[in-house]
């Protein structure tokens, strides 16, 4: 049936209905998109607070997995096998199992949208080796540009689709949830304009990316600011996991526009070896991430560096211009020639192993509302992500996503009972007291989080982060209706901030990338944290 589309202005408010609607514009937004607009033959709106171009994607250095059918030293199960590993106990068998079966399909559909993966001499597909990986299947594109480079084929596409409408620098405020538990639509605000908008929707997809901004050292740039796990949230939804944060081990130990440059993993999969200033090798340069940076944090503490060195002069100098030009380059405008002297990094937040709970076909909790990417935590990456899984996630949870929607009745019930109306409310008047010191309360909020629901954690350092947030929130005190962006994102940071610290403190081990100082040991049974505002619970097993 032809879908029904309607536009009307009331007072400050405008009014819209659109068949599909995708929140976010990285790798997962984009691919979903396509994805939608090609099995539905329906209109998407895909909408962004910033351009497309620009998310946590684009930075995604080393890789994509591939189990690619060519590659004899690999297999699905080896693929799982270390995954599982990597995931400490909280990696579903079944969801791994699913993803790198649908591994080799993915890669060939982004080979046929354009992607254009690095090859050998031979033409064969090049592949690299990764931490925690036992064989070399990570493909790359453009070196150390994967994500640049198959975002930027996306965005062309995107772009080029008749199906496909873009709502640019617009950032989606509260999603309209029924009395029935039903997500109807969103708000959203034209950060251009400065005008609200009420889109009804019969499916509405958080692809959001993550929350690496909550850290003061964060290798996420600074869009990174959980609004998708936040929205659903407050909108009823089970969140997983919030406690498991990848810190990635080096990033360059220089900040700019409140974020730090990665140092791709697969520099030490090549061979790179990290060392102490004093020149001593003190950890293995392929372990698990969790592990690597932890070895970094207390080499750092023990011996009062604020850095160590990531050596990288015993790779031939033709390998590196090859195979990391983009670190090449950057690391030069910083007056390091990794050819010849040492890379200067330390940890940084990095991933949300986290999120919105979620199927492997994106459904959430609420009915209508669905979620895919970072932002989403389907229990492929468990406690610990394994490198260069998550953009493989991104491809094979859209597909099926667009799939699942694709046999589903589009049509819209506009159910706009009391909740939704008084939610609408919220946002049609003014209500504001005194500006804000944001800038001021965000750099408070993320040095916080970093000294005390970082990298160590104990109880007393979580209990004391949690009555800083909550003190934040009362000087903040902007539940609804914000001034502007910047407003709405450290809304989100700080209910980000509050579920980080509630699922560290509820879960008394370490396990993955959660280390607690005071409960250092992993349990023998491995369990879910799940939170929602309904209720904080954690349940004994792990099945979806």
């Amino acid at each position: 049936m032809k879908f029904p589309v309607f536009e009307v202005y009331y007072g400050i408010m405008r009014f819209s209905e659109k068949p599909y609607i995708i929140i976010g514009s990285g790798i997962a937004g984009l691919y979903t998109a396509i994805k939608l607009s090609e099995k539905t033959a329906k209109q998407v709106l895909l909408i962004t607070k910033s351009d497309l171009r620009e998310s946590n994607s684009r930075y995604a250095q080393g890789g994509i997995v591939g189990v690619l059918p060519e590659n004899t030293q690999d297999s699905v199960a080896l693929h799982v096998k270390d995954t599982l590993k990597a995931g400490a106990g909280l990696t579903d068998k079944d969801v791994a199992e699913f993803i790198s079966k649908k591994s080799a399909e993915s890669i060939s559909d982004l080979i046929q949208y354009g992607v254009k993966f690095d090859r050998a001499s031979d033409q064969q597909i090049e592949l690299t080796l990764e931490g925690a990986h036992s064989t070399r299947r990570i493909l790359h594109s453009g070196g150390d540009a994967t994500g640049r480079n198959i975002e930027r084929t996306l965005s062309d596409k995107v772009e080029s689709n008749p199906r496909i409408q873009i709502y640019r620098k617009t950032v989606a405020v509260d999603l309209l949830v029924d009395s029935e538990k039903t997500c109807r639509g969103v708000i959203v605000l034209d950060e251009t304009t400065g005008e609200y908008e009420t889109i009804y929707s019969s499916a509405v997809i958080i692809a959001t990316g993550g929350a690496g901004q909550v850290y003061s050292n964060t290798t996420n740039p600074s869009i990174a600011t959980g609004d998708g796990i936040v929205l659903a949230y407050r909108a009823g939804a089970t969140v997983q996991n919030m406690e498991f944060i990848q810190f990635h081990p080096t990033a360059l130990n220089f900040e700019e526009n409140g974020s730090r440059f990665l140092i791709s993993e697969s520099v030490r999969g090549e061979g790179a070896k990290l060392k102490n200033l004093d020149g001593e090798y003190f950890t293995d340069s392929l372990a698990p991430r969790d592990v690597v940076t932890r070895a970094i944090f207390f080499e750092m503490q023990e011996k009062g560096y604020d850095y160590v060195l990531l050596d990288a002069t015993c790779l031939p100098e033709e390998q590196i211009k090859a195979r990391f030009p983009n670190i090449l380059n950057v690391c030069l405008e910083h007056e390091i020639d990794i050819i010849r002297e040492p890379i200067p990094v330390s940890p940084a937040a990095h991933y949300i192993m986290g999120g919105i709970k979620t199927s492997v076909h994106g459904e959430t909790s609420i009915k209508g509302l669905y979620s895919v990417g970072e932002a989403a935590c389907t229990s492929f990456h468990g406690a610990n992500r394994l490198a260069s899984n998550s953009l493989l996630e991104c491809v094979v949870v859209a597909n099926e996503l667009a799939e699942t929607l694709s046999k589903q009745d589009i049509s819209i019930l506009l159910n706009k009972d009391c909740q939704i109306n008084c939610l609408i409310s919220q946002y049609e008047k003014n209500h504001f007291d005194l500006p804000q010191e944001v800038l001021k309360l965000k750099k408070t909020l993320r040095e916080t989080m970093w000294k005390k629901a970082g990298i160590v954690r104990d109880e007393q350092g979580l209990k004391e982060a949690l009555k800083i947030i909550n003190e934040l929130k009362l000087d903040f005190d902007q539940e609804y209706k914000c001034r502007n962006l910047e407003e709405y994102e450290f809304r989100s940071l700080l209910t980000v901030a509050e579920l980080i610290i509630r699922s560290s403190l509820l879960r008394k081990e370490s396990r993955g990338a959660h280390f607690r100082e005071d409960y250092p040991e992993t349990k023998d049974e491995a369990h879910n944290s799940y939170l929602s505002k309904e209720s904080i619970c954690i349940p004994s097993t792990i099945h979806w």
